[in-house]
């Protein structure tokens, strides 16, 4: 069975970039221990987009559906604020919810067919 690869596309307006990045950095460990986990990386754009991209690596697509329905879903208010991997954040002063960071989101699904690490 091939791993799968989420990648969720967050359109970001550069006065949230910060905003974005700290609550990434504030949840660190937050899908590491999630079953069928494998990788994530938080890549910020370099030019001509506003969009970063949340890229997560898991066993399975039955791996990545359980983390949503689990602890993906709770992280995020029961799934009300943020989308998959991340708009919305810790809540603000008196329990409302942060405006997300993100102005858009969209989940892309792979399959991995081929990868290679270093051979040394």
């Amino acid at each position: 069975m091939a791993s799968v690869v989420k990648i969720n596309v967050l359109t970001v307006p550069a006065e949230q970039r910060e905003v974005l990045e700290k609550r990434f950095a504030s949840r660190a460990g937050a899908v590491e221990g999630a079953d069928g986990f494998e990788w994530f990386e938080l890549l910020r754009p370099l030019e001509g987009t506003d969009q970063y991209l949340v890229y997560t690596r898991w066993r399975d697509e039955a791996s990545f559906q359980a983390w949503m329905e689990g602890s993906m879903k709770a992280a995020h208010g029961g799934g009300a604020q943020g989308g998959p991997q991340g708009q919305g954040g810790p809540e603000g002063e008196g329990g409302e919810r942060p405006k997300p960071a993100a102005t858009g989101s969209t989940l892309w699904s792979f399959e991995v067919v081929q990868s290679a690490s270093p051979t040394a």
